[in-house]
This record gives C-alpha cells, structure tokens and sequence, in this order.
C-alpha cells in the first residue's frame, strides 16, 4: 500500500509540474485539464487548486472560481495562495471587504508573501483607504527595498497625500532599478513640475516625446498635456496608455437594442460630482436640464464630501448613485439595465476614474467631455465634445472620436455664482499698494522654465509689477522664488495668495489684478473661465493641442479674438504692451464688462440648449444605427 501511495504522489507531481509548464506557455485548456486531473486524485492539493483559481479568474470565469478556491481553503487551510487568489477572486466580483480578509489571512499564514502586500495595497486604494494602502506598500519596501511595482505605487499614492519630494525619490529609485518602467519617466517628470523642480526639465521632456513618438510607454497622457503642444503626440499617447490601461472589455454589453423611453436618459459618470473644478461647472448645467425631455441620472465614482456643491447636485438629478462599492464591470451593466441611451465620461484619464467602465459598452452613446482635455485613443466612445476653436476641422484626425460641436466654446460656466460684492484690499491680498499685478492663478505644473522667463522678463520691463500666483505648497513656493532670483529678479516680486474657502470670494479677488497670463501648453479652464466672469483680461496663447487651445475658445466666446497670442514672442508683446498702456487696458476692460452680459459662455440656460440639441442629435443618429463623422448645433 505504501508503494502505491507513493507511486499515485510521483504521478501526481508529475502531472502538476508538466500542467505548470503548459499554464505558462499559455496552454490554458491543456493545463486546466491536468489540474483537474490532479484535483480529482487529490482534492486537497493546494498547488493544483491555486492554478485552477488563476486559470478561471483569468478567463473570467470568477464564480466557478470563487467556488473552487472556498472549497480549496477549506481543504488546504494553511496553503497561503489559495486564500490570495481567492482574494483576487472576491475583488474581481466586487466584494472589496471580504477581499481584504481573504489577503489578510494569507498574509497571516505567510507574513513575507509579497505579492499579497502588493495586491492588498491596491485594493485598499480603489476602496479609498489611502493611508492603510500606503503602509502596505511601504511594507513591502521594508521586505524588498528594491519592489519595483512598490516603488511605483507608493509614488503615486504619495502624490496625492502631496508628499512630493518623498515621491520623487521612489521615481528616481524606480528608474534606477528599471529605466523602462512603464511610464516612470512621466510619473518623475509631472511631479517635479508639480512643485517646479525643472532640474533637467528640457532633456526629460526630450526623451518623453521622443519615446511617445516611438511608441513607447514614456508617460501617461495627462502630464504630456503639460510637456507637449502636439495635437498629434497626444493621440498617440493616449492609444499607448489606453492599449495599457484599458483596452476594450471582452463583454459588450449592449447589443444594439432599441429603447422606448418617453425621455432620453442621460447618465453622467463622473469621480468629481463635488468641491472640485468639473463640479463647479458643471453643476449649473445638471440644474438646468429640460426634465420634459430628458431624465438625468449620476453615476458617482468618487467621494461625498458633504460640501454644498454636492448638495446642489443631489437636488438636481432624477437619480443619484453612488457606485463607489461596485466593479467596473457591475457599474456597467447597472448602466445597461438602466437602459441608458447616453453616458457622458466627465472624467477621463484623470484621478480616480473608470474608464473601463466604458470599455464594455453598456449604452448605445459613449460620450468623452470636460474633465480630460484630449482623444482617449479607444474606439469605444462615439463622441468628443467640442467647439471649431479647441478641434478645428484640420485635427479631426488626431481623435479616435468623431467630434461633436457646440456652437461657441465647449466649456460650461455656473452663472448662479454671485461674485462678493466685497473686493478685498490689496494688503489683504499680500499685494503691494502700487504696481501693476501680473496674475497667474494656475495650477503649479502648467509653469514651466520657457514660460517663466517670458513672465520674469515682464517683471523686469514694467518697474514696480509683481507676479500673483496661487502656489500650493511651500516647496514651490521656495523654488519659484529660486528661479525668480535667478534670472534677476526679487523673489519679493512674486506674491502667493493663500486658499479662501469661498468661490465667491475667490472671484473677487481678481478685481485687483491688472492681466491674467494664461499658460502654455496647458491653458487655464476653469480659472480662466474664472478670471472672465470676474471682468479681467485673459491673454492667451493658442496652441496646436487640445489643453493649448481651451482659453482663446474662451476668449472667443467673450468677443475678445484680441487677447489670444500664436507664439511665445506674440504673447511677451502683447502682454508688454497692455501693462504699458493702461488707456489701452481700460478699453479692453470695459470690453469685457460690456460683452459679458450678451456672451453665450456665462448664459447657463442656453448653453444647456445647446447642449441638449447635441444629445438629441447623437440619440437620434443612434436610433437609425449611426455615428455621423461629425454633429453640429448651429
């Protein structure tokens, strides 16, 4: 009996190690037939259940799995692998919390099982618990200080605890350990311009449009919008990440059903459905909708964060779901059950998004507007919301979307904001009595160096100016004032204005700024939308990209052609020239006064018109089974 126990065992090893072989030469058939061979001579080999896991998480196939792997600890309790791809397991089918106990436990049994630290990080950050997620990596660091997927992944966490320089280091460490590391070069560069570190700013960008253009993951496409002013590099970057990051999903979910509705249901999806920019335009417009003809529904990604603004939005919408708790591909189906004719991604390739969501097709209209300025490189969003100025006819071919337009500028504005009646003094404000105030109120990475000379030299052409940003942080703070000094200029020129809980408040302080000076490649959106309502001057330069072209669409909206530049040495005139006119300024001031009351961009009512005309165009183009190369509201 001994002889054939252990003759059945070598079997058995046997026919595990040649079933491994076949898993990774990606024989998947093969190989899941011999694990079940195994399975079926040993219910509790441990090894055999685990790879039969990995093979039906694979394929998709979680609930069989999920099946199999409680069966399997059940058998092989202490087998540490079984309990991490049944965690894997409950994440794919969206029980987070029970995930996290299936991690825990094996994590219990193998304390040094890095993948599972590894693996539970992640999970805690798509469920929001940032700080235990960063613990869990640095754990793995503490095991592995060398864990390249660690190094990563606390980088970017550390980004968002704005922790930038501690970030910076696991970059540098990271493309030390693997020079390649799939976007590393983007995730060091963006945040070194998120606190104006531009140490070998011109070399990096160098090598990442360099690497974009020949194919390769350099960067993801959001910061490239702040290194690069090509329409074209954007379209390329974003089919490099999205082939990455989510290429389209196996199930589509819609299948070209007709529905019947008495309203077109629009569904908007979006993490900032809150205090964050695309809330504060958008808001207005989710109020404003004709509830005759269209039912609204949320589909919020992201946090409540009790403001006011989120208030609004919960009054606004027919329906508001929080879908924070739910996979990507339940939230997709919701959408198809719902029966949605229209989902509008209000979010891109930006901080927590979903763009998978989208990937398995859950509604007859996918729509890409507002929150990412750019093409997502898929096929499987029908539309980019635009206007002539952002997406001239010539760039068409720079976005995987056919280009829907809106008649004046695509950018939404909220014209229940009611600007303090109080304008703050200059004191208050930090400014001097006197002088002309150059404002900037950007976020920090849209500067960069061959900006900031252009603004340092204006600085030192117009006696007594100083330069008004809204800097973050102290650390760029103290290197913006660096680099002032060192092109000759009194770091006391440049005056930081501190955060005002109020946007009414906010808005009022521009009253005591002279010019707005957009950036370049990046424009200003919503905080040159922001200077316009307030009544001041906006010089802009338009680009060739996207995110380079949003201000002048503004200006243009305004009737104020006047204030867009072509070129870095327009731009340096002619904001020389109005700092050294100040009839001239007046004019253009007044300008804006007067045009603001009749400009299409601070109307919200009409604007949601227009936009409405748009959905209703798409909704019918996909009740005949087209998408039109282009849609139009004249």
């Amino acid at each position: 009996m001994r002889k054939t126990g252990q003759k059945k065992r070598m079997d058995t090893n046997q026919l595990l190690l040649l079933s491994i072989q076949l898993q990774n030469a990606g024989r998947m058939a093969e190989a899941e037939n011999g694990f079940r061979q195994i399975i079926a001579l040993e219910s509790g080999n441990g090894a055999a259940l685990y790879s039969l896991a990995v093979i039906l998480l694979n394929s998709g196939r979680t609930q069989e799995g999920l099946a199999l792997s409680n069966a399997g600890v059940a058998l092989a309790p202490t087998f540490a692998p079984l309990w991490f791809v049944r965690g894997a397991l409950l994440q794919a089918q969206g029980d987070f919390p029970a995930a996290l106990e299936s991690f825990d436990q094996a994590i219990k049994i193998k304390p040094d099982y890095l993948e599972v630290w590894l693996n539970s990080g992640v999970l805690l950050r798509n469920m929001h618990r940032h700080k235990e997620s960063v613990e869990r990596f640095n754990h793995v660091l503490s095991l592995d200080p060398n864990h390249t997927g660690a190094l990563a992944n606390c980088g970017i966490l550390l980004t968002e605890f704005k922790q930038s320089e501690v970030a910076i280091n696991m970059f540098e460490r990271l493309l030390a350990l693997k020079p390649d590391y799939d976007f590393g070069l983007g995730l060091l560069e963006y945040e070194r311009m998120h606190i104006c570190d531009w140490n070998g700013f011109g070399e990096m960008s160098q090598r990442i449009i360099a690497g974009i253009r020949a194919g390769q993951r350099s960067c993801k496409t959001l910061a490239l919008m702040a290194i690069s002013d090509s329409a074209s590099d954007h379209f390329e970057a974003a089919k490099i990440f999205s082939a990455f990051y989510c290429p389209p999903g196996k199930t589509r979910l819609w299948q070209g059903e007709r529905y019947r509705h008495k309203k077109i249901r629009i569904a908007y999806v979006s993490p900032d459905l809150r205090e964050h920019p695309v809330g504060h335009l958008m808001c207005g417009i989710f109020e404003h909708h004709d509830k005759h003809r269209f039912e609204t529904i949320a589909i919020s990604l992201g946090i409540d964060d009790g403001s006011r603004l989120r208030a609004r939005m919960l009054q606004a919408f027919d329906r508001f779901i929080d879908v924070r708790a739910m996979t990507s591909l339940q939230v997709a189906q919701l959408m198809r059950e719902l029966e949605v004719d229209i989902a509008i991604d209000l979010g891109g390739y930006t901080s927590d998004t979903r763009t998978d969501i989208f990937s398995f097709h859950p509604v007859p209209v996918q729509v890409n507007y507002l929150g990412y300025p750019g093409t997502m490189g898929v096929d499987y969003y029908d539309y980019i919301l635009a206007d002539r100025h952002i997406i001239p006819p010539e760039h068409h071919g720079f976005y995987s979307e056919k280009v829907a337009y809106l008649p004046d500028t695509y950018l939404p504005t909220d014209a229940s904001i009611q600007i303090s009646e109080r304008t703050p003094t200059r004191a208050e404000c930090g400014l001097p009595e006197a002088g002309f105030v150059f404002c900037a109120f950007c976020h920090d990475y849209k500067i960069n160096p061959p900006l900031f000379d252009i603004w340092m030299r204006l600085l030192a052409q117009v006696p007594g100016s100083v330069l008004w940003l809204v800097s973050r942080n102290e650390i760029s703070q103290r290197n913006l004032r660096r680099e002032a000094e060192a092109r000759g200029i009194s770091a006391e020129r440049l005056v930081f204005a501190q955060r005002v809980p109020l946007v009414e408040d906010h808005l009022a302080r521009y009253r005591q700024a002279d010019l707005f000076l957009d950036t370049h490649p990046y424009n200003g959106h919503t905080t040159a939308a922001d200077a316009l309502m307030a009544g001041l001057p906006v010089l802009a330069r338009m680009g060739n990209s996207f995110a380079s072209r949003v201000a002048a669409s503004l200006l243009h909206a305004m009737g104020m052609p006047e204030l867009i530049a072509r070129s870095a040495q327009e731009y340096e005139a002619m904001a020389l020239n109005l700092a050294q006119q100040p009839i001239l300024l007046a004019q253009i001031k007044a300008k804006i006064a007067a045009n603001k009351s009749a400009s299409s961009l601070f109307d919200t009512q009409e604007f949601c018109r227009n936009l409405e005309a748009v959905y209703i165009a798409m909704w019918r183009q996909a009740q005949m089974g087209e998408v039109r190369d282009e849609i139009g509201v004249p």
